[in-house]
């Protein structure tokens, strides 16, 4: 088959072009360009890098596969960098690589793999596609402490179809040990934690994008007592217990977060559970609602929770009451290790 392998310059996409290599398919290589600088170069920080595009041209180069930076953007900053920023500003707390895994990446990329005549789109997710008769399902990677399944909610049968995830079969260190093996410049490379436009410190980014919005206000308890006072809303998300300000004998937890009153809510764990929650633009991979029974992961590392789907295919119910559920995070559906779907939290209630 003829392949377009999306090589963000770590060892995963890398080992995945690779394996495609080594499987006997036309590979072509390419890098998304999704934040720039003012001056239109790549970062040099965070990920998505300058030296990033670097180590995936030249890992292409060693695999002998043709390489493009394909410059998308515009597009992400329309959809992925604004809507961050409007989010932390109403009091949510976003995602933004499950955003541009919806909103730009596999979207660009599935249409440039049309565009160059590709079968298939490979990335270095760790996560499984599996065929199923006629149709194909997404399932958690091999490897459970890496495993990106999370991340990849949203793509439904017509995508599945297009894209395979061939480190997903592995271990990480399998993958590093393969990297080692066909000399690829990556096989020991860190990988990066960051969100590749705002580096190591997403409050330093919104402070320096939006200064003006910034605003102070007070840290309240469970009954309304003025407990302190913080310096913006956008440093705080719902479950945190690190750097609230405020110090007791018992660790506190945010509860809650009010933009309209620069206000934020906190309190002793376990004393504001939530029990439901409502999805926003929920999908499915089978494009069917799993009405039932399911378990809820509503972190992208976090564990899943018994849980039930209710009639309308948008509300939650936890069996158990759960802390730390925010809302603009993703809530990802799972039966065992097959992913159902999922959606945005939109809200949540208690009781």
């Amino acid at each position: 088959m003829r392949v377009l392998a999306a090589m963000s310059g770590g060892v995963d996409s890398s080992v995945a072009a690779a394996l495609m290599v080594q499987e006997g398919h036309e590979v072509i290589g390419a890098t998304l360009k999704l934040w720039a600088g003012d001056d239109g170069s790549l970062p040099t920080s965070g990920c998505c890098t300058l030296a990033d595009s670097e180590d995936a041209r030249r890992v292409a180069a060693t695999l002998d596969i043709p390489y493009y930076v394909l410059d998308a953007t515009d597009e992400f900053r329309a959809g992925i960098v604004d809507p961050f920023i409007a989010e932390y500003l109403n009091g949510r707390t976003p995602n933004p690589c499950i955003s541009c895994n919806r909103v730009v990446k596999f979207d660009h990329l599935l249409r440039w793999a049309a565009d160059l005549d590709c079968d298939l789109l490979v990335t270095g997710h760790y996560a499984r596609v599996v065929r199923e008769g006629s149709t194909f399902g997404l399932f958690r990677g091999v490897d459970r402490d890496k495993d990106q399944s999370y991340v990849l909610y949203m793509l439904g049968r017509y995508e599945l179809e297009r894209v395979r995830l061939p480190v997903g079969e592995y271990r990480k260190d399998t993958v590093r040990s393969i990297a080692r093996d066909l000399g690829l410049r990556t096989a020991d490379k860190r990988d990066s934690q960051d969100i590749c436009f705002v580096g190591d410190d997403y409050r330093s980014f919104l402070r320096r994008e939006i200064p003006e919005a910034i605003v102070p206000g007070p840290i309240i308890d469970g009954e309304g007592s003025v407990v302190g006072r913080h310096n913006g809303v956008i440093d705080f998300t719902v479950g945190q217990r690190k750097g609230i300000g405020v110090a007791f004998g018992t660790p506190r937890y945010v509860q809650a977060i009010r933009p309209g009153t620069a206000t934020v809510v906190i309190g002793l764990r376990g004393s504001a559970p939530i029990s439901s929650m409502s999805l926003g633009r929920p999908t499915w991979v089978s494009g069917v609602s799993p009405i039932g029974p399911v378990a809820a992961q509503v972190r992208a590392h976090g564990a899943t929770h018994d849980a039930v789907l209710d009639t309308d295919g948008a509300t939650v119910h936890f069996v158990e009451p759960q802390e730390g559920v925010a809302a603009g995070q993703s809530a990802v559906l799972y039966d065992g290790d097959r992913v159902l779907g999922g959606g945005t939290i939109t809200a949540t209630m208690r009781g």
